[in-house]
């Protein structure tokens, strides 16, 4: 047992135990981790494969319904960057995908592999592929990988004349490179040892990565940090930010040795990211209280945010998400009425116009294009029901251009199901949105059962998408509902703010609400509903299933973030002082301590009883570290009253995305299904 004391307040940990000291080796090798700490996780992996085992039938048959979904031999279409249009697909049965390239008018057979990730990840037990990033002049492709699951990236350079790497290899990386203008080297962002993005270098290529030079270094640990460029290539972007401030510095692509300059120095609580044409700067910010954002222009050699001048003005309940710069043409995907849509602007005239769609809940995504100099951009539309499409838009004739629709080998035909949006009163009065899909002969009575997903964190809004996955418990009977809770930005930045920090407990009450309005509008029963949240959102499952165990059938927590106050008053893990706006930093603040104290799974477990669980978590995450729902797990086991199965599985080659793979992934999945099925007596 250990025992704290932090402000005065007194806590104690009967399982801290679990917590490796070593830890930071062992997200580089899993092997030093302490033997009595891994035959505890591996005993529980025992258990969990004993309970469930009944259910390998089953989990066997979601498997090869959900693959029959998947096209095996799947591809992109192409996009295009001069010379060239660079892609991705799939052979039949593989795991990872190629990477290929074409003349830019080329069909198929003019196709060219220049990486292929299922060779390269052949003999490795995970394996997950980070950036892959062409150079300006098409010769070189920067790719990265990881290994082990700790997202500890290592980038690697191809000759594409040879296909093959030249053997500068830079370990240690968050993954993405970021070529200068004149493809001699590229920029990219080293992690520390504790798994921190904290500098900036630049590798000459040619040159050993031990001589990179070190070109911008961030020490505040509050802070993450990466590298991007403006769509227009003139400007390599080093960004640093945490959840509510962030701050910019330009070097041009051109010279790569110019010292970083910054646009406009941080100030907490202003947010803003840059873009950049014709010797302007387009800046998407919350400055000046445009709580919902709006885009100002700057020029290029602005240094300090009085030099803004607002272009797209603020309007309160129209969040703007991101924005892109054409040469011609302002692009940005906003949120209104939580739906998302695309808007331009043509830059000579100011003349705006709306893509816009009619389905009552959909997603959208802004694909960009690699070009500049171009009047087309790349979408992509969804709905519950619809696959998914992938269109070309010209900005300027307004054509729509189909390229394609995301095939279902199987089959699916769309009219078998129905797809709705529908409003949860909160607990303050507040109308929580719900999307849902169910099949047109499901019975709308409380008698289906019902998969609740939530996550409710950092502004990141749920889409509202399409999920070929889903089909198998929707196809047996189920209802699929996303609950919009307050602590993402589905109805705007306010709707994120009443969900974080001193107002967190939102996002719980929430949720209740939204299975409270279910059983009373008889989609389903409080016996029939399993919970669903993964990270942030399965600490939003500890939360829900501390409040009121009664209204769930059950609750699955996928690598959940349940032990809140220890996390954060410990500031040597990697997330731990960047999260401190988005929950409070309780080492500094005795409200902070006591606020998250308040909900913290970990710590509100208590003696009473709770519904059946299923809780995953990977070995090497660096995100919610494997302790956090180990901990939890024994605590409940040893502590709640009635007989209900918790199980804890811990994927032992894999973190925080577990199991690498299109397919192996599926393994999971078919895992939470089978036990959704069986809690529900569906099995």
């Amino acid at each position: 047992m250990e025992r704290f004391e932090t402000h005065g307040r007194e806590r104690q940990d009967d399982y801290g135990w679990l917590r490796a000291g070593n830890w930071q080796e062992v997200f580089r090798d899993t092997a030093v981790l302490d033997p009595a700490i891994r035959a505890h996780l591996e005993a529980e992996n025992a258990y969990h494969d004993a309970i469930m085992a009944p259910l390998a039938p089953l989990r066997e048959a979601l498997i090869a319904e959900m693959r029959g979904r998947i096209k095996e031999d799947d591809s992109s279409v192409p996009a295009p960057d001069g010379p060239f249009a660079y892609g991705m697909s799939y052979e039949t049965g593989a795991e990872y995908p190629r990477f290929v390239r074409r003349p830019r008018n080329g069909d198929d057979a003019s196709e060219t592999v220049i990486l292929d990730g299922q060779k390269e990840a052949a003999a490795r037990s995970y394996f997950s592929l980070g950036g892959v990033a062409h150079s300006p002049d098409h010769a070189w492709l920067a790719w990265s990988h990881d290994d082990k699951g700790s997202e500890f990236y290592a980038i690697s350079v191809r000759d594409l004349a040879t296909g093959e790497d030249i053997g500068e290899r830079i370990e240690n990386t968050s993954g993405s490179a970021v070529w200068a203008g004149r493809s001699k080297g590229f920029f990219y962002t080293r992690l520390d040892g504790n798994h921190r993005p904290s500098r900036v270098y630049y590798h000459r290529l040619g040159t050993d990565p031990a001589d990179d030079a070190l070109i911008y270094e961030e020490t505040d640990t509050g802070f993450f940090m990466g590298v991007g460029k403006t769509q227009s290539g003139e400007f390599v972007v080093i960004h640093i930010h945490d959840h509510e401030t962030s701050e910019a510095w330009l070097i041009p692509a051109s010279n790569p040795a110019a010292e970083p300059r910054l646009l406009a120095e941080r100030e907490t609580g202003v947010e803003y990211d840059v873009d950049e044409a014709e010797g302007t700067l387009y800046i998407l910010t919350n400055a000046g209280g445009a709580r919902d954002f709006k885009i100002v222009t700057a020029p290029t050699d602005s240094s300090r945010s009085s030099e803004w001048t607002d272009y797209v003005p603020h309007e309160d309940g129209r969040l703007i998400l991101g924005h892109m710069v054409l040469k011609a043409h302002l692009v940005w995907l906003e949120r209104r009425d939580g739906l998302p849509r695309i808007v331009v602007k043509r830059l000579s005239d100011g003349a705006e116009h709306v893509v816009a769609f009619d389905e009552e809940a959909y997603s959208l995504g802004l694909s960009g294009t690699y070009e500049f100099d171009t009047t087309l951009i790349r979408f992509t539309y969804s709905s519950l029901t619809t696959p998914t499409q992938t269109f070309d838009y010209d900005v300027e004739t307004r054509e729509r251009t189909l390229l394609k629709t995301q095939e279902v080998p199987s089959g699916h035909n769309p009219e078998d199901y129905v797809t709705r949006r529908i409003f949860a009163r909160a607990a303050d009065g507040e109308m929580v949105p719900v999307s849902l899909l169910y099949r047109r002969d499901t019975p709308l009575d409380g008698t289906a059962p019902l998969m609740l997903y939530g996550y409710g964190a950092y502004g990141i809004a749920i889409p509202a998408a399409f999920n070929t996955n889903c089909l198998s418990l929707v196809d047996r009977g189920f209802i699929w509902a996303i609950a919009h809770i307050r602590g993402g930005k589905d109805k705007g930045f306010a709707w994120y703010e009443a969900g974080r920090r001193e107002y967190k407990e939102n996002t719980f009450s929430d949720f209740i609400a939204v299975a409270d309005h279910l059983v009373a509008e008889r989609y389903t029963r409080y016996d029939r509903i399993v919970a669903q949240g993964g990270s942030a959102g399965g600490m939003l499952m500890g939360a829900v299933a501390n409040i009121a165990p009664e209204k769930f059938g059950a609750v699955i927590a996928v690598v959940p973030f349940v032990d809140v106050l220890a996390t954060m008053l410990d500031d040597t893990l990697p997330l731990t002082p960047p999260e401190w706006p988005e929950w409070g930093n309780p080492l500094a603040s005795p409200a902070d301590y006591d606020r998250i104290a308040g909900y913290s799974p970990y710590d509100n477990v208590e003696a009473k009883a709770y519904p059946p669980m299923l809780v995953l978590a990977g070995l090497t995450d660096p995100r919610v570290t494997y302790w956090e729902p180990a901990k939890w797990v024994a605590k409940l086991r040893a502590v709640k009253t009635d007989a209900n199965p918790v199980l804890l599985h811990t994927n032992m080659d894999a973190g925080h995305g577990g199991a690498s793979g299109r397919f192996n992934r599926l393994d999971e999945v078919a895992t939470i299904y089978a036990f959704s099925l069986m809690v529900t007596e569906k099995a």
